[in-house]
């Protein structure tokens, strides 16, 4: 499958200065990923005030292995979403695909 985006070469200098701004975009979305399980895991688990972690003896594996699994997705899907943002936000402004 062909499209206009992927045909496009991507310059080196656009590679470059897209990384500061990636990487602002990213130590964001890992803060705003942060609240987001924060008040997932609050309204999953109501009890706890704070999601289980592995070296916690009091809280059984399977409550461990769902808190991980949510935190994972959360910052899986708001990863992309920014890193998917950032990089149509880079090409408006520059006209240049900062990927690939």
């Amino acid at each position: 499958m062909s499209t206009a985006r992927a045909e496009k070469q991507t310059s080196k200098s656009a590679k470059i200065l897209y990384r500061p701004w990636g990487l602002v975009a990213s130590m964001l979305g890992g803060i705003v990923a942060a609240q987001i399980f924060q008040r997932v895991w609050a309204a999953v688990d109501p009890v706890s005030e704070d999601p289980p972690t592995p070296l916690q003896s009091e809280h059984h594996l399977p409550k461990i292995i769902a808190a991980a699994a949510v935190q994972g997705a959360i910052f899986t899907v708001v990863r992309a979403l920014i890193n998917r943002g950032g990089a149509r936000a880079f090409e408006r402004w520059t006209g240049e695909w900062p990927g690939d």
